[in-house]
C-alpha cells in the first residue's frame, strides 16, 4: 500500500497556503520527517485543515442551538446598539 507524500511546494500548493508558512509553523503541524527530509501524507493535510477550521458561534451563519421547549424562537436574540453610542463626542 502506498500512501501519498507531498513535499512542502506541493503540501502548501494543496492547503492553499504559501510554502514559508508551512515552513515557519512546521512545529505544530503534523508530518514525517527522515532525516532532513520532510514530507506530509493525505492524514497530515486532512489534519491541518481541521486545525484551521473556524465554525461561527456569532452572526447568521453560526449553528444555533435549539431553543428550549416554550421559548419565543428569537429570545436568544440581542439588539445592536443604538446610534447615539456611535456618535463621537
Amino acid at each position: 500500500m502506498t500512501a501519498n507524500r507531498y513535499t512542502y511546494p506541493e503540501a502548501a500548493e494543496k492547503l492553499r497556503v504559501k510554502e514559508r508558512w508551512l515552513r515557519r509553523n512546521i512545529k505544530g503541524l503534523p508530518h514525517s520527517k527522515k532525516g532532513e527530509v520532510v514530507t506530509f501524507s493525505d492524514a497530515d493535510l486532512d489534519a491541518i485543515d481541521a486545525m484551521f477550521h473556524h465554525t461561527p458561534v456569532t452572526g447568521p451563519l453560526a449553528i444555533a442551538a435549539a431553543p428550549s421547549a416554550g421559548a419565543h424562537p428569537l429570545a436568544h436574540l440581542k439588539p445592536l446598539p443604538g446610534r447615539s453610542s456611535l456618535r463621537r463626542a
